[in-house]
């Protein structure tokens, strides 16, 4: 009994333990760690978020198909993740619900229910959450089956001969509105019947018989092919995203598993538990391990959030989701820790022009050639979902809205693009089809009172002439459309010509030219200066200027001159460069990059940014 010593010291550990102490740092660590506005948001990484409408056309066409029940109700659950502490309540509740069902369902088959299985479900889905997945909808088709199976241990408990009538009845309602749970429930259903009721017959009978009920109600009455009967798992978008399938097998998995697992324990320990392993079998699976169970998922949580957690993927969500809400400071202090991706640097851009420090504090900031427009990233979602917003920023209508509509395409309905979509068509004059996207965002739950403004806005003035915003971009939008398969400066160029006031358009291509180190056309539109309220010269510029004239070349500054202390930095730049480290940029890395890391200096020679010390 020595050695079972450590056991009982847990469980003293634990009395203060209970499940409502690990459901309460469930909560603490969606709310406080685990941003689900992200994932409601999305930018570009859970392919999968449901779109909701209110209406009963959105009801009657999701419904009509099975599982479509549990998709409608997830789908509307989910879209008060947007909401900072209810989304978390409404996760932890359903984590709960399925902890509850599980220690239910295992109660009723065995007097060991290992009570410490039951927390697994809940830490499965917190692992897939801290890596930014959306698995709600699974686990919400997971929860429905795991409730049918109890509600057909509830009803069959005296043993009737009519519990196969209550089985199909059940199969048949469960496969309507859960879909793929239905395998779920036949399975533990069949194992329960057949491992621990010993009922032999008819728990094969619920196992073989499973198979043709879904055939029939598949292709009779839903009219599908045979295979689509039977594959209707889970929902195709889950598909695409592997941390989903991986939840979707482990929880489809566990109670199978854990009720042929309680069998064959039973079978070795009908010994009355001799030995010692036979006594810390009986301990874990009786009053011992009920006791240490929650203390044991707590642990267990803590290292599954801290191995799964992913600060790189929450960042770049986050920053996505600053940007399209222009919470410029957000992005700024997000992105400082994670100075080198690409995606990163394009939102970092963005914010730095809006706050007025493009021109200033651009190498401040790691910059790459590609980052500004995401040139080479086409083909990817991920940038589309970061293009559109730049797009109508500078007035290119035309390019924001084909990436919109690859967004639609890769990502559904979002209402962030049903908005976009919205205001470009508002912008190019076309309200037809305004009006179809402000009366699509009019159904939604949290955006319908800005589509119906628009609306009366649209009603009252077709023309929108005293939105500022609109005829805004109407006077910057460029005559021209461009292909947006590779950068060049002809899509600011286009856009100077049409309003030579653009500001964004202009410190855009300036950006451009000094990314990809093309300082003849950079002094080239040094002339436009003129266009702008600059005060002086911005820094960024005054340096690509000094270094262009380093060459021998001139600049026409319009009576402007560059700054004292530009000057003498430039000076101090090549005395390190030139002199101290005879041109060796090797060698000369360390010093540059410490003093000089946040300047053009720096970039325009080792092609690096934001290394400044």
């Amino acid at each position: 009994m020595a050695r079972i010593k450590p056991l009982q010291k847990l469980r003293k550990l634990s009395l203060n333990i209970d499940k409502r102490t690990f459901f309460i740092l469930f909560y603490l660590y969606f709310w406080l760690v685990i941003d689900l506005r992200l994932i409601y948001h999305g930018g570009g990484m859970p392919l999968n978020f449901p779109v909701f409408y209110r209406g009963w056309a959105f009801f009657g066409g999701t419904v009509l198909y099975p599982g479509g029940l549990v998709e409608y109700v997830s789908a509307f659950l989910a879209q008060f993740f947007c909401i900072r502490l209810v989304g978390p309540l409404i996760v932890t509740i359903q984590a709960w619900l399925i902890w509850l069902c599980c220690s239910s369902i295992l109660k009723a088959s065995s007097e060991r229910r290992l009570k410490w299985v039951c927390f697994v479900p809940p830490i499965v889905l917190l692992g897939s959450y801290t890596r930014y997945s959306y698995p709600f909808g699974v686990a919400m088709a997971f929860l429905v089956a795991l409730g049918f199976v109890r509600l057909y241990m509830f009803l069959t408990s005296k043993k009737r001969p009519t519990d196969i009538l209550v089985f199909l009845c059940l199969l048949m309602i469960l496969y309507v509105i859960g879909g793929g749970g239905y395998l779920l429930f036949a399975g533990v259903c069949g194992i329960y019947e057949l491992l621990f009721k010993r009922r032999l017959i008819l728990g094969l009978v619920f196992l073989l018989a499973s198979p043709v009920v879904v055939h029939i109600e598949g292709v009779v009455f839903f009219d599908f092919g045979v295979i689509h009967a039977f594959d209707n798992f889970m929902s195709r978008s889950y598909e695409d995203d592997k941390d989903v399938l991986v939840v979707v097998y482990l929880l489809y998995s566990l109670l199978p598993a854990t009720l042929v697992g309680l069998w064959i324990g039973e079978l070795l320990l009908k010994g009355k538990g001799s030995g010692r392993l036979g006594q810390f079998l009986l301990s874990c699976g009786g009053k011992a391990g009920g006791k240490l169970s929650p203390l044991l998922g707590i642990v267990a949580g803590v290292v599954v959030a801290y191995f799964c957690h992913s600060a790189g993927i929450k960042a770049q969500i986050a920053v996505n989701y600053y940007s399209c809400n222009r919470m410029w400071h957000e992005v700024l202090e997000t992105s400082a820790r994670y100075p080198h991706s690409k995606l990163m640097n394009h939102a970092v851009n963005r914010a730095l022009y809006h706050t007025g420090r493009l021109t200033k504090d651009m190498f401040v900031y790691g910059q790459s050639s590609g980052a500004l427009m995401l040139s080479g990233e086409t083909e990817s979602p991920s940038a589309w979902w970061r293009l559109f917003d730049t797009y109508i920023d500078l007035g290119h209508m035309n390019l924001a809205e084909s990436m919109l509509v690859l967004s639609i395409d890769a990502y559904g309905e979002r209402p962030l693009f049903l908005k976009r979509l919205a205001l470009i068509n508002m912008v190019k004059g076309d309200t037809g089809a305004a009006r179809v996207y402000l009366g699509a965002l009019s159904r939604t739950l949290f955006d319908s009172d800005w589509a119906r403004s628009y609306l009366e806005k649209i009603e009252s003035d077709p023309n929108l002439s005293t939105d500022e915003q609109v005829q805004h971009l109407r006077s910057i939008m460029p005559e021209i459309d461009r292909d947006f398969e590779s950068l060049s400066d002809s899509i600011f160029l286009d856009l100077l010509d049409k309003n030579k006031g653009n500001r964004i358009a202009f410190e855009y291509l300036a950006a451009y030219y000094l990314l990809t180190n093309r300082l003849d056309k950079f002094a080239g539109i040094m002339g436009r200066l003129n266009d702008f309220n600059y005060i002086r010269i911005p820094r960024v510029y005054e340096e690509a200027i000094l270094l262009y004239r380093f060459t021998g070349k001139k600049v026409e500054l319009g009576g402007r001159a560059i700054s004292w202390e530009s000057q003498e930095r430039f000076r101090n730049f090549c005395n390190v460069y030139l002199r101290q480290y005879g041109g060796n940029k090797r060698e000369a890395f360390d010093k540059l990059a410490s003093d000089y890391g946040d300047s053009y200096l720096f970039y325009a020679l080792y092609r690096r940014s934001g290394l400044k010390k």
